[in-house]
């Protein structure tokens, strides 16, 4: 039985890769510091004898014993309320624990696939935005800390693949959504959701003519599963090309929930990015994939998960990181 670690497990993205691999046979070795990740998202696994977990941060030097097959580097706040807030360990997890994780990876001979953003982009200029597009990143703008951070990720990947000849991997995720997502994270789509739920007029930032496009989270776990498993080195991004303004996306919400509450606007946060959407003819080439779930459908199912949670869920407010250093 071959062996995975993976960080940041009990997230969003990184507790649906859980499930992925404990379905293809692997024995998951889970990690997380619990930060931002929660662990009802794993707990229906601990029950297996091929799971385990570490309550451990990855920014502090990682110890695995026996042979480890791969690694997928996950951890890392994703959220602007999150990494606005605690911003020195946004780059520390992406810099000293990509560090770590690297380090491992050579150590066990393991491959190891590291989770960058379509945030490396920045601001993009170039529309869609392909993996030869540099990026347009404020360093010292408040999103810089996550953005860099991915970046320098990025480039420390490249530097134990040509130096130590690691066996790595670089994804470059998209807008994702899905079951498991926090209502109170500040991203767009469980933003609206929790707002709808709550009875709440629906926050739309800027003008609304601002563009995502969102990727249901089996699509994009099939498409790290495959990048993890080709022989492919250079970064790749996995999204759905489907963009959708804001303010529509806003009036999707709203029609799916039957709710009557408004749209209300906003001042445009520092360093939004004004469009985004993914070029994926290298994931379509190189994996043979393409994402399969359409948005009325992800939506649907996302919109059911929410609402089966607990109404307490609906009004939890944001976690508080004083006590982090």
């Amino acid at each position: 039985m071959k062996r995975v670690l993976i960080t940041g497990a009990a997230g969003f993205l990184g507790s649906h890769l859980c499930d992925r691999f404990i379905k293809e046979g692997y024995h998951v070795i889970a990690m997380d510091n619990l930060i931002t990740g929660d662990l009802k998202n794993i707990e229906h696994l601990f029950q297996l004898e091929q799971f385990e977990f570490y309550h451990h941060d990855v920014s502090k030097f990682i110890h695995i014993s026996g042979d480890l097959d791969y690694i997928l580097h996950f951890a890392s706040p994703a959220s602007p309320i999150d990494y606005l807030k605690i911003p020195i360990q946004t780059l520390k997890v992406g810099a000293m624990g990509t560090h770590n994780c690297l380090g491992l990876a050579k150590a066990k001979g393991a491959c190891i696939l590291v989770a960058s953003t379509s945030e490396i982009y920045g601001d993009p200029l170039v529309h869609p935005q392909s993996e030869e597009y540099w990026g347009n990143v404020n360093p010292v703008g408040p999103r810089g800390v996550y953005d860099e951070a991915k970046r320098y990720m990025e480039s420390i990947t490249m530097a134990y693949n040509s130096f130590h000849q690691v066996e790595t991997r670089i994804v470059r995720i998209f807008n994702t959504y899905g079951p498991r997502m926090r209502l109170n994270d500040g991203r767009a789509l469980p933003a609206f959701i929790g707002q709808a739920l709550r009875g709440e007029d629906l926050t739309v930032f800027g003008d609304g003519s601002q563009t995502r496009s969102f990727c249901y989270v089996n699509d994009l776990v099939e498409g790290i599963y495959r990048l993890l498993l080709s022989d492919y080195h250079l970064p790749v991004n996995i999204g759905n090309p489907n963009e959708i303004s804001l303010k529509d996306f806003a009036e999707e919400v709203l029609a799916l929930t039957g709710n009557t509450v408004k749209i209300v606007y906003k001042p445009l946060p520092v360093d939004d990015p004004k469009q985004r959407q993914p070029n994926i003819e290298k994931a379509k080439t190189i994996l043979g994939w393409e994402p399969k779930v359409d948005r009325k459908e992800g939506l649907k199912l996302t919109y059911e998960y929410f609402k089966s949670l607990p109404e307490s869920e609906w009004y939890k407010q944001p976690k508080e990181f004083n006590s982090i250093k």
